[in-house]
């Protein structure tokens, strides 16, 4: 299966700088895979679309704020620090991207904000692994002194407002700090909307998947079934576990919010004795054309980069023309892409 079969011509003006000046105004584009029919609604209509023979499984993760500003000692400078994941904490040890890389050679000390750090040594694909020399609590100092890790489309002037991405690039239900990039499927919901479902009769499942820089990794390979997926830490109680499996043996539908959500209920879907007790670990999943489905009924997802991992989960889940022929139609409708962007409900 080649790269280029999941390509698509995107006008740039349709990249979403700024979410919907309300959550639930986002525009959704309803599908329904076995006829390929579509409709055109917005997003605060969903409790209405669907009914009590649903659920939904939502990921309440919460966004930290990963990207930090370094400086060498006695330099002024702007150094871009985004941390992806922490390695040691006994030892404060992180491994991040920074830009520009030419001044975060090994053995170089940052100044980052209140604290000092030391580039350790380079990772794969230019990343670093830094330490940091400070005995504070450094998540707690992070909150304090960083900027949401909105994704390189998202483009922000140097020294802009950044409270309302600190607001809106974060889901209403965000609970369990530890991701670098929004689940973005989430971002749609406001309080009202959850309280109409649940009137509705339509419950709530919640686990946790925490989103890593790899999930947005660009696929880089022709033959995309050589793309591995970095692994991502996921968390299911066994209270939830329990109350999904019921779900499915009465017959409801699952409608998973989210391609973060999806891998990693179908990731457990495939363990043996698949949702019977509570589960952690970290899940490296990556679905594409001709992946069995488990455990999905439907889809929330917003409209997703060309060749993205994001695009292939939608069309393994609808068939990759149904997928191109709703993204030609959502261009020519001036539908909004990306992380801020519209999204469609795949039935």
């Amino acid at each position: 299966m080649k790269l280029s079969d999941f390509n698509f011509d995107l006008p740039e003006r349709l990249i979403a700088q700024h979410p919907a000046p309300e959550r639930d105004q986002s525009r959704m584009m309803v599908v329904w895979r076995k006829t390929g029919k579509r409709e055109h609604h917005r997003f605060m209509e969903l409790p209405e679309i669907l009914g009590p023979e649903h659920f939904l499984v939502i990921n309440n993760t919460r966004v930290f704020p990963a990207r930090l500003r370094a400086a060498r000692p006695g330099k002024t400078e702007d150094i871009e620090v985004l941390l992806l994941k922490e390695l040691d904490a006994s030892k404060n040890q992180w491994l991040a991207l920074t830009k520009p890389a030419r001044k975060t050679r090994p053995g170089q000390d940052l100044i980052i904000g209140k604290l000092n750090a030391r580039i350790l040594e380079t990772g794969e694909a230019g990343s670093r692994i830094i330490q940091f020399n400070t005995g504070e609590n450094l998540r707690a100092a992070f909150e304090g002194m960083g900027e949401p890790p909105l994704p390189p489309y998202i483009r922000r002037p140097k020294g802009a407002d950044l409270a309302e991405d600190k607001m809106r690039y974060q889901t209403v239900y965000a609970r369990n700090s530890g991701s670098v990039a929004a689940p973005t499927a989430g971002l749609h919901f406001t309080d009202n909307v959850l309280r109409r479902l649940k009137d509705r009769g339509i419950p709530i499942c919640e686990i946790l998947l925490h989103v890593g820089y790899g999930t947005f990794q660009p696929v880089r390979c022709e033959d995309i079934r050589e793309h591995r997926m970095e692994p991502e830490y996921h968390e299911i109680d066994a209270e939830t576990a329990a109350r999904i499996r019921a779900y499915k043996a009465e017959g409801r539908r699952l409608i998973a919010v989210g391609t973060t959500t999806t891998r990693c209920l179908e990731f457990l879907a495939a363990k043996e004795g698949a949702f019977e007790n509570a589960s952690s670990g970290y899940c490296n999943l990556f679905i594409y054309p001709g992946f069995e489905f488990r455990m999905l009924d439907g889809l929330l997802t917003n409209f997703h980069l060309p060749q993205s991992t994001l695009f292939m989960l939608t069309c393994a889940f609808a068939g990759r023309e149904l997928m191109l022929g709703c993204y030609r139609e959502a261009i020519a409708k001036g539908y909004r892409f990306y992380s801020y962007g519209d999204c469609m409900l795949l039935l």
